[in-house]
This record gives structure tokens, C-alpha cells and sequence, in this order.
């Protein structure tokens, strides 16, 4: 595609996206729908074009330059695709995030101000190697009422370019335009360039490739980062759900950035955790490293300082002792990537001090990391996991691609009359009720 071709595909979606905002939501529902039902009638046709990104990743992989959880994430058989049809219907089943009046307030008799949820407007993303994650952005930018541009990674091109396609199909009837699909860099390094037509970008990836998005635009980005996650055992904890928790953060999916990547372990109850604990990991082929202390107790490799801060991606996990919640805090918020951390313990002091102390998006009490994702959540989906503080935090589903946008409904009423000696005050007070065109006429 040339230079031309990315700014038509930005206009475009800019013209879809006004248009898609005034959509209503029966027919967004519809188109959702529509799109569930093309995926399950076109399986064979993905399933062809997804073999052919494995094969050449694999073959990636043999020569060292990938990695295998980067090869599993890229996977699609009859499985995942009927589980991605099926998160394409929550999205639709869930309740519509636009038109909601958030905040209603009179400012004076017949004159009322609304805050009402809006689209926001033309969004792009830019992810990694999961082609299920072009289903599930579009899904939540259809049913937000959002103009959607998409770049998935290169390894995963002929599974985009098929699953595009067959939304683009089963979505004829929404404004044309609504949906993007861009894939060379330079599209890219344009894209980001379009600070006047692009609303947001989502960039998924390593911190170091957000970063690089957020130091080369003006456009606002809402960055899905690394998952340094960890699971604190503290000496209060049921050593039993300690175990079992601990192994499904880690061995349930690896390859996902709510997997665990460090396992902390208070000192009074290490010697009796962690050698059934070790045992288990070792069994399902769970590479392990610890500190000195660690390795005093249970024979595994020595952790690096690159340890602590590294998201693995993979079955390998780093452990660590502490003498206390203090220093699990300590820890995590040094060396955390701020998305998901889960103490498991049963003093409630404790807890509390743990998930109050920590700066993460999530914070778990008795329960796996890998729980932070956007369909658990009730959300339908996620377009990625926010680790900034700013907009959305965590998964970030329908709400965060949503913003506001005032509606005054008045009476003729000037400022003139509200200024000056004899100025009538403001009431300023908030009341229940939903905002509708001519509200004040219909009273």
C-alpha cells in the first residue's frame, strides 16, 4: 500500500466513524452477530491461512527467532475459533456503553446539563502475533461505536488479512470504512504521523515498542505493556490453595501476559511449600530459578537481577523469599510491571496491606493472576490490559472506548442573566434522569 492509500484508509475511517456513532444498537448487535456466524462458516478458510503463518513461524522458530509461546499464541484450531465467535456474541450481549447519561445536573430551572457517553471516534491498534486479538478489537470498536484502524504483526499476516476480510463481509450494511486493515511499517510511521484524524492508539506489545510509539506521535496512546506478574504466599496462607493457584498462574497458558513470572514466598513457610511445590512445577516441565535462600531449600538454577524483571512468556518462573508483606510489596512495586499481582493468604490485615500497597491495574486476594482478562471480567472482551492510570486501567473493554461529551438543554436562557449585581444564581443540583432530545419540551 502506498502513502496515499493509508491517508484514504484514515478518511475513510474518520467519514465511518461519524456515521457509526449514530448507528443504533440493534443494528451494531446485528452486525456482530453477522460476524460470529461468518467465522464459524468460513473455519476452514481461516484454519488454511493460519497454517500457513505457523509453518513459517515455526520454521522462525527452529532458526532461533522466535520463541514458542510466540508460535502457541498464533495457533487457531476449531477450538479457539468457535471460542472467538463466542466472544464476539458477549460483546453483542452486552449492555450498550453509548448514550448512557453519566451525570445529570440543573443549573437553573429549565436548564439542564447532561454528561452522556460518546464513541471516541477513530481508534487505532496495533498488536502482536494473536490474530484472535483482530477479532476481538474490531468486536468492541463495532458495538463502542468506533471507526477502527488495525496492524497485527507480520508472522500472523495471511490469518489478519482472511479475518478482515470476512468482518469487512459480514459487516456491508455499517458505513462503509469503519474498519481498517494496514500492514507494512511505513504505514505505521504514517499512522502516527495523523495526530488530526486518529482519535487513540492501542499499541500491544513490549514496553520498548510502546515507548517507541508514545515518543514518535502526538496522538494520545493507551499502551498494553509486559506482564511481570507475581503471586505472593504469605505464612497466613491455606498452603494447599497456595499450591494450587501458584501452578495455574503459571501453567494453565503461559504465554499470555497475565501468566505469573515470579513467585514470592514469606520465609516462615517456605520449607514446607515450596518442595511439593517444586515437585509440581517440575513435573509439567516448568524451568525454575531462585535466590540464594530459595536454593538452600529446593535445587533449581540461580535467578539473575534480569530475572526480577523479566516476562517470560514461557514455563519458566523465578522465585523468591521474603520476610514479610513489606518486602513482597517492596518487591512487586519495584519490579513489577504494574498489570496483575495476587497475594494468597488468610489473615485479612495482611491482604489488605498488600492490595492497598501495590501499584498494579489488578490486585488479587486468594486467586490466579490469570484472571485478569476482559471476557473473566464480565467486559465480553478486552482490546488490551492498560498499565498507565490515565483514561482506562487494566482491561480495558466497551467503558474504555468510550469518552464524553456535554448536552445543555435550555430555555432561552442567557449569561447575561446570570452575571453581574443582580445575577440570578445557579441552583447546581444533581438529579436522576436520562438525557433525550427536547427533554424540556416533553415536561
Amino acid at each position: 500500500m502506498t502513502e496515499y492509500d493509508t491517508e484514504s484508509q484514515v478518511t475513510d475511517a474518520q467519514h465511518a466513524a461519524l456515521q457509526l456513532a449514530n448507528v443504533d444498537e440493534a443494528t451494531r448487535n446485528a452486525a456482530l452477530e453477522s460476524i460470529a456466524d461468518a467465522i464459524r462458516g468460513h473455519e476452514t478458510e481461516i484454519r488454511e491461512a493460519n497454517a500457513i503463518d505457523v509453518e513459517e513461524a515455526e520454521a522462525m522458530l527452529k532458526r532461533g527467532e522466535y520463541t514458542q509461546a510466540l508460535v502457541d499464541r498464533l495457533k487457531l484450531d476449531d477450538a479457539k475459533l468457535e471460542s472467538i465467535a463466542e466472544m464476539v456474541e458477549s460483546v453483542a450481549e452486552q449492555d450498550d456503553p453509548l448514550g448512557e447519561t453519566l451525570e445529570a445536573r440543573e443549573l437553573d430551572e429549565d436548564l439542564e446539563l447532561y454528561k452522556v457517553a460518546v464513541p471516541i471516534g477513530v481508534v487505532g491498534t496495533i498488536f502482536e502475533s494473536r490474530p484472535d486479538a483482530l477479532v476481538q478489537i474490531a468486536a468492541l470498536a463495532l458495538k463502542s461505536g468506533n471507526a477502527v484502524i488495525l496492524k497485527g504483526g507480520s508472522e500472523a499476516s495471511e490469518s489478519n488479512r482472511v479475518l478482515y476480510e470476512i468482518i469487512r463481509e459480514a459487516t456491508a450494511e455499517l458505513p462503509d470504512g469503519w474498519v481498517q486493515l494496514i500492514e507494512a511499517h511505513e504505514e505505521v510511521d504514517r499512522l502516527l504521523e495523523m495526530d488530526d484524524e486518529v482519535d487513540l492508539l492501542m499499541p500491544r506489545g513490549s514496553s520498548e515498542f510502546v515507548s517507541y510509539i508514545q515518543n514518535n506521535t502526538q496522538i494520545p496512546v493507551l499502551g498494553h505493556t509486559e506482564g511481570v506478574c507475581h503471586v505472593y504466599v504469605d505464612e497466613s496462607a491455606d498452603l494447599e490453595q497456595a499450591e494450587e493457584i501458584a501452578f495455574d498462574a503459571k501453567v494453565q497458558y503461559p504465554a499470555v501476559c497475565n501468566a505469573v513470572e515470579t513467585l514470592l514466598v514469606n520465609e516462615r513457610i517456605a520449607e514446607t511449600f515450596l518442595p511439593p511445590m517444586v515437585e509440581r512445577y517440575e513435573a509439567a516441565g516448568v524451568e525454575l530459578r531462585g535466590d540464594e535462600v530459595t536454593r538452600e531449600i529446593v535445587d533449581v538454577g540461580e535467578a539473575t537481577d534480569d530475572d526480577w524483571d523479566s516476562e517470560y512468556g514461557d514455563l519458566e518462573l523465578s522465585i523468591k523469599i521474603v520476610s514479610d508483606v513489606y518486602e513482597a510489596v517492596e518487591h512487586v512495586n519495584a519490579h513489577g510491571s504494574k498489570h496483575t499481582e495476587s497475594i494468597v493468604a488468610e489473615d485479612a490485615e495482611t491482604a489488605e496491606l498488600f492490595m492497598t500497597g501495590i501499584d498494579a491495574a489488578s490486585v488479587f486476594h486468594n486467586a490466579s493472576t490469570r484472571f485478569a482478562d476482559g471476557y473473566r471480567y464480565g467486559l465480553g472482551a478486552e482490546v488490551g490490559i492498560s498499565t498507565g492510570k490515565i483514561h482506562a486501567r487494566g482491561p480495558v473493554g466497551l467503558a474504555g472506548l468510550t469518552t464524553y461529551k456535554y448536552y445543555l438543554e435550555g430555555d432561552g436562557q442567557l449569561v447575561a442573566t446570570y452575571a453581574g449585581e443582580d445575577a440570578t444564581p445557579f441552583t447546581h443540583e444533581a438529579f436522576d434522569g436520562e438525557w433525550t432530545p427536547g427533554r424540556l419540551a416533553d415536561k
